[in-house]
């Protein structure tokens, strides 16, 4: 079977979402989802499925539905695309955890930068479903603004690295 990376948004930052990260993966194993395991406390999970990435992505988003009392948004994809997502990560002399990748459920709008607001320098490209931030003075206090990207979930390269990483090995 194949193996899955759901990449929750709004989950666990910012005081938002709370959810334990046994009871993600309790949610998972009940929706059939097998070797369930998750990276980090800001909802990531990998597993196995046969299912189509759109259903999975549906079905957990459905279940975390009433477990929150909201949809949080769920992107899915395997460790061969967040490989190769890691590998053509621009702005070669960003450290890694000063970028962030966007990932979206469908491709950028064409207009998708148009209302960007970049302040503190950040740089950004857009390349397909994700779209690749680098934050040189750090994200926490940057006055960033970027609407086409407010209906995705960030992660720092570091992370996405990993999420690879762990996939890949599930996969064998």
């Amino acid at each position: 079977m194949p193996v899955h990376v759901a990449l929750l948004r709004a989950v666990n930052v910012g005081g938002t979402g709370s959810l334990a990260m046994a009871d993600l993966k309790a949610i998972c194993e009940g929706l059939g989802f097998a070797d369930v395991r998750t990276y980090i406390q800001s909802g990531n999970v990998l597993f196995r499925s046969g299912l189509p990435a759109a259903e999975a992505a549906a079905m957990l988003d459905g279940a975390l539905l009433e477990k929150l009392g909201k949809a949080p948004g769920v992107m899915i994809r395997t460790g061969a695309q967040l490989q190769a997502i890691a590998d053509r990560a621009p702005f070669p002399d960003a450290q890694p955890n000063l970028m962030h990748v966007v990932f979206l459920s469908e491709p950028a709008p064409v207009d998708a930068l148009d209302k960007l607001v970049a302040p503190d320098g950040e740089q950004v490209q857009v390349a397909g479903s994700e779209i690749y931030i680098h934050f040189p003075s750090g994200s926490g206090r940057s006055k960033f603004k970027l609407p086409a990207a407010k209906t995705g979930t960030a992660r720092n390269l570091n992370t996405v690295r990993k999420l690879a990483s762990l996939a890949l090995q599930m996969e064998g």
